[in-house]
């Protein structure tokens, strides 16, 4: 049922290897139906599998070559660094891990495939995930000319006939029909998928979980960490000078001990469905709150007010997997001009499941104690209070006594009348 015929022969076919079942999978598959030399390759963005491992199986399934290409660094600096300045939070909740990863893979098989001579590039995305549309925009994009090809889109088998599939070729597979999740990591987020998730009202079973600690396993003590960051960018953790790297995969350890990064939401999908979607980002939770908590202690209102709405804009975007678009682009030299006076220090108190930002300091902060203070001290001038009220709610007192007049006839006089004999427009 699932053995298909030969078509005409590709030469070369490089494929986005992940280790899962998908691509595993997928080896074979190409293999027999393209009757080909399949290179599967592999951007390690800092996922925790044993990339070596994961590297012989490839081979022992038919690759001619396995390559694993350390993209952790670029992932983190110009990646993730754009997400922070950007706040990039999907819907408010998802903080992009695998959106961000999608493009940074993209780019670096179009380089490998190039360099290879391949004729093709294949991925193991199914027909309903937003990963298909990430990897072929992108590749779109770099390398307009290159053919892409989608063995999980195109065999449409089920999750278990897949496992059907792989036992009866003898293509060792990390999942069995007992524990049949789809994972994803980066260094950014652990996301989550299939098995008992795909029912919305079950609680995900905490042996789902690796990152984060349950409630119950969580220390019963809180810890306050003490995030820097420079221009929009965090560069130290507790006192301490850190490239974003390594203080991300710090922060990940220190925030999930605590609990704090778990996501369980109801996702729009770009495809058209809903998904329900548990991840795992402790970092990408603390950050977020910290950058977002220095912003506004930093910036002018209305930068504050109108960055907000850019910021689910460029989520969008990046969801969307349109990385590589003109518009992105510019999007991102509109939130770097944000982040010159984004300097400054915010401390988070994690606590069983929480990341609150209780403390923040910047040389470049607008609050004012003199002006905030109801005790003495105060300077803020309440008498210009009065005289800012009236101006400010005018259009609406005007509004309101026409909206209510019988007769439109006269009206605005009459308010000018009582206005002029108050004194107020003297």
């Amino acid at each position: 049922m699932h053995s298909p015929s030969k078509k005409k022969e590709q030469k070369k076919i490089l494929l986005a290897y992940s280790g899962g079942l998908d691509t595993s999978v997928a080896i074979h598959w190409l293999k027999e139906k393209y009757g080909c030399e399949v290179v599967a390759v592999t951007v390690d963005v800092g996922q925790s599998d044993d990339l070596k491992e994961a590297m012989r199986r490839a081979k022992a399934i038919g690759a001619s070559r396995a390559w694993v290409i350390d993209a952790k660094k670029e992932f983190a600096e110009e990646y993730i660094a754009p997400a922070i300045k950007a706040n990039a939070l999907y819907e408010g909740n998802y903080p992009l891990g695998t959106a961000l990863a999608r493009p940074l893979m993209a780019e670096k098989l179009v380089e490998m495939a190039e360099r290879l001579g391949a004729d093709a590039i294949a991925h193991g995305c199914t027909g309903k995930g937003n990963d298909q549309v990430r990897f072929e925009v992108s590749i779109m994009a770099l390398a307009p000319e290159m053919e892409i090809l989608a063995p999980a889109r195109d065999w449409n088998m089920s999750r278990d006939e897949e496992i059907g599939y792989a036992k009866e070729h003898g293509i060792p597979i990390p999942v069995t029909c007992d524990a049949p999740y789809s994972i994803d990591e980066s260094i950014w987020s652990r996301a989550i998928e299939c098995g008992v998730l795909e029912d919305a009202w079950a609680e995900p079973p905490e042996s789902i979980f690796e990152w984060t600690k349950g409630a119950d396993r969580s220390p019963d003590s809180a810890e306050y960490v003490e995030i820097g960051f420079e221009s929009g960018l965090p560069v130290s953790l507790n006192g301490t000078t850190m490239d974003l790297l390594d203080l991300i995969a710090s922060l990940n350890d220190i925030a999930g001990n605590h609990g704090v990064g778990r996501i369980d939401h109801i996702e729009n999908r770009l495809v058209g469905i809903k998904s329900r979607e548990v991840y795992e980002a402790p970092a990408a939770v603390v950050l977020m709150k910290a950058h977002q908590d220095l912003e506004s202690m930093v910036m002018p209102k209305d930068m504050t007010h109108y960055k907000r709405t850019m910021e689910q804009q460029y989520a969008d975007l990046v969801y969307n997997g349109l990385w590589f678009s003109p518009l992105c682009k510019a999007m991102d030299a509109f939130m770097d001009s944000t982040q010159q006076s984004v300097t400054g220090t915010i401390k988070v108190k994690l606590f069983k499941g929480s990341a609150v930002v209780v403390g923040r300091e910047s040389p470049h902060s607008m609050y004012s104690t003199a002006l905030a203070t109801y005790e003495k001290g105060d300077e803020f001038d309440h008498s210009a209070a009065k005289g800012f009220i009236y101006v400010w709610g005018l259009p609406l007192k005007v509004a309101s006594l026409a909206s209510a007049a019988k007769n439109g006839n006269g009206v605005m006089n009459e308010i000018a009348v009582r206005e002029e004999s108050s004194g107020v427009c003297k």
